[in-house]
């Protein structure tokens, strides 16, 4: 039996890691500027992370949601305190993906609409209305197809407003850093008025924060960095450094019924053990703080580099976009220098999403490699 294709791969095989640093078969070491899709939040390895969850593995690793699991009110508490959004719900699952899909079926059941809104370029998983309301062709079947998206260019309210003026609006999903897209990001302007307009029209806006949020950006959320306020947020990835969690946060003017959503695995004892060990790893390291800090650093590390036309994004969602293209230098960077790094739709991009305690040496050495391939 052979595996099924899904993505091309690098003839590399980690074997362990520790911070931001991988090790192969081979003994030899990488630098991880790229954490598995933005998943490794804290580092790879950390202490605090490991001794949580080989505890909670000790004491019950699984059940399902029919009975009582504490560490599942814990989490919905520090969570909420550490996103400032106490009073939204909770709901836990399993991927981004699948974080996306609720949401959606949350929102329409609560407006009793169907079309959704999403934005050219955007991402938002590949379950069925999930993959429908990304920007990719390629990878939506006929079936997918079926819902009822109506993708705008980002950032044009007026579009916006046109659009939902029809009154057949569920919900507005949107990036605030569209990270498959390219790091195109949303204007703090521009998110405020989707709130409003989707307030107004009776529309949910989703703010999507599978891959930006986690103090990504140096906010715990991306769309903090706005005033905005999300009807429901979405997200994944770093939320559990590794162990597979996702969740929707829920605003409480959005009513549901006991059953609408569920899940198996969702939320289960190591997946809470995870997330939490996250949370309190953020809190204790300032690693939102140091995800403000790095920018900067990057931003003047990058300074005459050659080929350079902009950094893109915010925190340690970051893109460095050339005046070509970058798949040869991302094997370089790779085979040669031993560091992962991205890439995105955007050819000329090459995606940096590293962990979040990356320090000023360490985001160095991708500054000394370029140097000695590009000058």
């Amino acid at each position: 039996m052979e595996l099924f294709d899904v993505y091309p791969r690098f003839d590399i095989t980690p074997v362990s890691a520790e911070g931001c640093w991988i090790t192969d078969v081979n003994g030899d070491r990488y630098l991880d500027l790229y954490g598995g899709h933005a998943v490794i939040s804290i580092g790879h390895s950390h202490p605090e992370f490991v001794q949580n969850l080989t505890t909670q593995l000790g004491k019950i690793a699984f059940y399902s949601n029919s009975v009582q699991n504490p560490l599942q009110e814990k989490l919905a508490v520090n969570l909420g305190r550490a996103a400032g959004l106490e009073a939204y719900q909770l709901f836990l699952c399993n991927s981004g993906a699948e974080a996306n899909e609720n949401a959606l079926k949350l929102a329409s059941f609560h407006t009793g609409k169907s079309r959704v809104i999403a934005f050219k370029n955007s991402f938002h998983g590949r379950t069925s209305a999930a993959v429908a309301a990304t920007d990719n062709p390629a990878i939506i079947s006929r079936l997918n197809a079926l819902h009822q998206v109506t993708f705008l260019p980002l950032n044009d309210a007026g579009a916006l407003e046109n659009a939902l003026s029809k009154k057949d609006v569920s919900a507005v999903i949107l990036e605030p850093i569209q990270g498959v897209g390219g790091l195109q990001m949303a204007e703090a302007s521009f998110m405020e008025e989707t709130a409003r307009l989707c307030r107004e029209h009776e529309a949910v806006f989703i703010a999507d924060e599978v891959q930006s949020g986690f103090g990504r950006t140096g906010a715990f959320f991306a769309y903090q960095h706005s005033e905005a306020v999300p009807g429901i947020i979405t997200m994944a990835k770093g939320m559990g450094n590794g162990f597979p969690v996702g969740g929707i946060l829920i605003h409480p003017d959005i009513h549901s019924r006991p059953g609408l959503l569920g899940t198996t695995f969702g939320g289960n004892h190591l997946a809470c053990a995870a997330t939490l060990s996250v949370l309190k790893v953020l809190e204790q390291e300032q690693l939102l703080l140091n995800a403000r800090v790095m920018e900067s650093i990057f931003r003047t590390q990058a300074e005459g580099i050659p080929g350079l036309k902009q950094v893109r994004g915010k925190g340690l969602m970051l893109g460095l976009e050339m005046d070509f293209e970058v798949a040869d230098l991302r094997k370089k960077l790779l085979y040669t220098h031993r560091i992962f790094t991205g890439n995105s739709k955007n050819k000329n991009l090459l995606r940096i999403l590293p962990p979040l305690p990356i320090q000023e040496n360490e985001l160095g050495l991708l500054f000394s490699a370029l140097k000695k391939e590009l000058l």
